[in-house]
């Protein structure tokens, strides 16, 4: 198939979302009135309420609960409006004040709501409450790290000039920026996007030009990161948090020592994944060593062929739909809706996400669509989160939110969907190698590029107990878990040291990023089990979507005989990946 014309990857050629299903504008009528509703709704519900939960019997208690879930999902329905246009264009001034106008509204009024859940949290509630004993056994989990209602009142209503004032200033820095290569002034998305360039020279001179302005900047990142890092460990301190990971694992449901056993599984895995393909990917080359700038280039034979948008939609709904009609249709309800904001522009988020909103609306889709083969399996990625979260929606606004170390089951599950129906098509092995290399590195970006970061994150918060950290010491630590992850085959240039500024994740979610590598390895066994032929496996896939937040890991994997507690789980997950680069070292 030729190439495409620039035009048809232009953004008028790409879809745009809608957010009129949430509200027409941010003047909307609609928007105020739910927001005085909210207040008000959430004043009564404190007079009514605060103080008496441990005198209510099951019945009240459950219509207690039930209207608190009304009263958030509105807020959560303002919130997400707020958030999704701020993400479309955060260098709009008017787009930023009207998001943060919102995000203030909010929190003001849930400052009447905090006194719920805590007091929840204070009582034994009667067993007869059946509906929500998920939520409140999730609740539970943060007992031990409860702080009285004045403070927790205070911590709440200070969010939005701390935390979230930091997480703001971030974005609108990174949105600001702009990248000088030659004679063009490039975003950092597209400029970062310039690393996967087939001109070796191309993929160089971006990498130093983002260094370059990254390391301008560095001092202002710095100072992001050292206060944010002790905000949290005053908190963390404050709630009795055993380590700096603890509360991120907390609100996953899962235990600390099974994420030690992932991040130590992928650790010592490091030899015979990254290190041995990179080791590959020189060769393929014809370098004895690779630059930072050459870990995402193409490999010799790749066309690097733009994929149009119609193209990918029928791949990625044809792997859907080829695995259970039921999950074809619902991906396809993105294409047939204005659920999609897909082409890249300024002042845009940069990469991708699925935001759910609410379950009374549905997902939107946040994509920066190059037509690269990659964003095809973004597109598939993020096609996952909409499908999961469509489907746990039923479940209800305090229960259809999943743990992000499964929350990220569906998107990767669709990611090797995909893959797997373009692979067992290819005929021609030279084809088929590239596609095998593309996956493998798609991988290791997941997973050893996660758990990498997971390490780097680690040793910034551990070393910031002791003091601020100077951009020069972050650096080195970024330098040192990128060699020992990525290995041998790599030569590491001064430029490299800032580029762990760029990062959202470090800001917006500190330890996020293991649930990347969780949600991997764990669709690798997974698909080994249905690759395996197991009975009945789509209605039970389906049906460990559709729990949503109600069920936990050793819960929702169980049905297919899987146990992340199980050290042999995590290399079950990683020996697919390495069977691959043996696969490619065969060729």
């Amino acid at each position: 198939m030729p190439d495409l014309s620039p035009a048809m990857l232009s953004p008028d050629a790409l879809p745009h979302w809608d957010l009129s299903d949430l509200y027409d504008g941010p003047e909307s009528a609609a928007l105020a009135s739910d927001l005085d509703s909210a207040a008000r709704r959430a004043k009564d519900f404190a007079t009514a309420h605060a103080g008496r939960l441990a005198g209510y019997d099951a019945k009240a208690l459950t219509e207690a609960i039930a209207e608190y879930e009304r009263i958030d999902e509105l807020l959560g329905r303002a919130a997400s409006y707020g958030g999704l246009l701020f993400a479309g264009n955060s260098s709009d001034s008017p787009i930023a004040r009207a998001s943060q106008s919102i995000s203030e509204r909010v929190n003001a009024i849930g400052t009447d709501l905090v006194f719920f859940t805590l007091e929840l949290n204070r009582i034994e509630a009667p067993p007869a409450i059946t509906r929500w004993q998920p939520f409140l056994r999730d609740l539970r989990v943060f007992r031990p790290h409860q702080l009285s209602d004045e403070i927790e009142r205070t911590l709440h209503e200070k969010e939005v000039t701390g935390r979230a004032a930091w997480s703001r200033l971030f974005d609108e820095t990174i949105a600001g920026l702009r990248v000088r290569i030659g004679e063009e002034e490039l975003t950092v998305g597209d400029a970062l996007n310039r690393l996967s360039d087939h001109d070796r020279a191309v993929r160089e001179a971006a990498a130093h030009a983002i260094g370059a302005v990254f390391d301008y900047n560095i001092k202002l990142f710095s100072l992001i990161t050292n206060t944010l890092i002790k905000d949290k460990e005053i908190t963390d301190g404050w709630r009795h948090y055993p380590r700096s990971g603890s509360s991120r694992n907390r609100a996953n449901m899962v235990e600390d020592e099974v994420v030690d056993a992932l991040v130590s599984a992928v650790t010592e895995a490091f030899p015979r994944l990254s290190h041995r393909y990179y080791v590959l990917k020189a060769g393929w080359l014809g370098l004895d060593k690779l630059e930072h700038w050459d870990r995402n280039a193409p490999l010799p034979g790749d066309a690097d062929r733009r994929v149009g948008w119609d193209e990918a939609r029928a791949r990625v709904l044809g792997a859907y739909g080829g695995f259970d009609p039921q999950l074809g249709e619902i991906a396809q309800r993105f294409f047939d809706h204005p659920w999609i904001d897909a082409p890249p522009r300024p002042g845009k988020a940069s990469g991708a996400f699925a935001h759910p909103t609410v379950p009374s609306v549905h997902p939107y889709i946040l994509l920066n669509y190059h037509g690269r083969t990659r964003d095809v399996m973004t597109l598939a990625h993020e096609l996952g989160h909409g499908i999961h979260q469509s489907l746990a929606a039923e479940q209800g606004y305090l229960m259809s939110g999943t743990p992000l170390t499964l929350a990220e089951t569906a998107s990767v599950f669709g990611e090797m969907l995909t893959f797997r129906a373009l692979l067992d098509a290819e005929t021609d092995p030279a084809r088929r190698r590239l596609m095998l290399a593309g996956k493998v590195e798609d991988m290791l970006n997941t997973v050893v590029r996660q758990i990498a970061f997971y390490r780097f994150e680690t040793l910034l918060h551990d070393e910031r107990r002791s003091g601020e950290l100077l951009p020069e010491r972050i650096g080195a630590i970024w330098r040192q878990v990128q060699t020992e992850s990525l290995g041998p085959a790599f030569n590491f240039t001064p430029d490299y040291d800032v580029f762990w500024a760029y990062v959202p994740h470090f800001v917006h979610s500190p330890f996020y990023v293991y649930a990347y590598a969780f949600g991997d390895c764990l669709v690798n066994a997974l698909y080994g089990v249905f690759a395996g032929g197991h009975p009945g496996f789509q209605a039970k896939y389906i049906e460990m979507l559709r729990a949503g937040g109600t069920r936990r890991h050793k819960e929702l994997l169980a049905p297919f005989g899987l146990d992340a507690s199980d050290p042999a789980f995590w290399r079950r997950g990683l020996d697919v990946i390495a069977s691959f680069i043996d696969e490619l070292e065969s060729l």
